[in-house]
């Protein structure tokens, strides 16, 4: 029913914009959508985020054994996947300062489970450019990823490994954010957990201490391109640079994460790819139950005339471990640290880039890591439409899920080529 709703919705939304034209003298920038509607009271815009993903797992290892002896088949998958589908409405309403985001999101890959379709949005207020107030759905600006500049990275839709074991993911709650001055910016969030799709109101803790904070300072250009995207599509003529801290902290039990195979896969996980609050993970008597999350990152990026270099480095600890037998776990508390580096370059201006990416994280059990090589062709010379194609080498992945090109404990080569619509 749900899937049929989603469906006709979006049939109306196709219908609607087919008459549509922009105003005289507005200019569409892909990537920020089309106005349906302006009156003096609001205007309605609409935005539409989507591709189509061929991938190929099969010459990965048929196996994974993780660090308590424990062998998992892998499943390796060869299919083709409209991967994911975003219908965005937003814009403001009474007063132009009182803005609101509305939108429909489900992943082809996740039909049948939990969260297979979210309905949800935000609102939000702008006192000014030092103080804006929103409340509802939004990400936790944990890592740089995190922090507001989706879909604009280098890869289609996935992160690397380091990246999406570290981070936290979106969760109901509220939010500041604004200018400190000209090139220092900041953004303080307090939400239900680390991650609440696939997570009913019922399985949520009642302690809500869930925070997370970024500092992102650019002192060159005082910007760092449209969203602070990944690479140089803009073409810096100066060196643009941003440095940005970033910290989450939030007390997890294992009711508040989502399923293994949620439709956005955010579990602790061990670095073998383990998740926490498996029972008896430890020993026969000993089933951790709650945890206390602690995540530091810190990420520097330059980018000049079509190149960029972009790194971030985490480092995580968990520790006030409770449950069943904790006392005799064989430690009080776990840190891991890891890095990404991503490279790129536009070969032919607003045409083709080409990037090269890999991280690596550093645990207690097991030091995975991932090596990538990409391309994006832009078929129409700006961020609209991109076929993008990568290969990318993973060494005992410690994160998977359907929607992302990798599984868990996957070893070898995958590649994966994409068609993305970012309207």
């Amino acid at each position: 029913m749900k899937v049929k709703m989603l469906t006709i919705i979006l049939l109306i939304f196709m219908c609607s914009i087919q008459n549509f034209t922009q105003e005289e003298g507005e200019k569409y920038i892909p990537g920020r959508g089309f106005k349906l509607l302006k009156e003096d009271w609001g205007d309605v815009n609409f935005k539409l985020y989507s591709y189509i993903r061929y991938l190929n797992q099969l010459a990965l290892e048929d196996s994974f054994t993780n660090s308590f002896d424990k062998t998992s088949l892998i499943k390796k998958r060869q299919d083709i996947q409209v991967n994911k589908m975003l219908v965005y409405f937003f814009g403001w309403l009474l007063d132009s300062n009182f803005r609101y985001l509305a939108y429909i999101w489900t992943s082809n890959v996740s039909q049948g489970q939990l969260a297979q379709v979210v309905v949800a949005g935000n609102l939000t207020y702008k006192f000014n450019e030092h103080f804006n107030l929103g409340v509802g759905i939004g990400s936790l600006p944990g890592t740089r990823s995190t922090s507001g500049n989706f879909p604009f990275w280098l890869g289609a839709d996935n992160r690397l490994i380091s990246d999406e074991f570290f981070r936290p993911s979106y969760t109901t709650g509220i939010w500041a954010n604004g200018i400190i001055t000209n090139g220092l910016n900041y953004y303080v969030m307090l939400g239900n957990n680390l991650s609440q799709l696939g997570v009913d109101a019922g399985q949520l803790g009642n302690k809500l201490d869930t925070w997370s904070m970024m500092l992102a300072w650019m002192p060159t250009t005082g910007e760092y391109g449209f969203m602070k995207s990944f690479g140089d599509f803009d073409k810096h003529e100066n060196p643009a640079t941003m440095f940005s801290l970033h910290f989450t902290t939030s007390d997890e039990d294992r009711q508040n994460q989502p399923g293994t195979e949620a439709i956005d896969n955010v579990q602790i996980r061990l670095s073998d790819g383990s998740i926490i609050f498996t029972p008896r993970l430890f020993g026969e008597n000993i089933s951790i139950t709650d945890v206390q999350y602690k995540m530091l990152s810190f990420d520097a990026g330059v980018k000049y005339m079509g190149f960029s270099l972009e790194g971030e480095y985490y480092l995580r600890m968990l520790n006030n471990f409770r449950g069943f037998g904790v006392e005799d776990l064989p430690f009080s508390e776990m840190t891991d640290n890891g890095f990404q580096l991503q490279a790129s370059s536009m070969i032919i201006d607003k045409k083709l880039q080409l990037y090269l990416s890999g991280s690596k994280i550093f645990g207690d059990y097991g030091n995975p890591w991932d090596g990538r090589f990409g391309a994006n062709w832009y078929l129409f010379e700006n961020q609209a439409v991109r076929v993008n194609g990568e290969v990318i080498y993973l060494n005992n992945s410690p994160v998977g899920a359907f929607s992302l090109p990798y599984t868990v404990g996957a070893k070898g080569p995958v590649f994966h080529l994409n068609l993305e619509l970012r309207m």
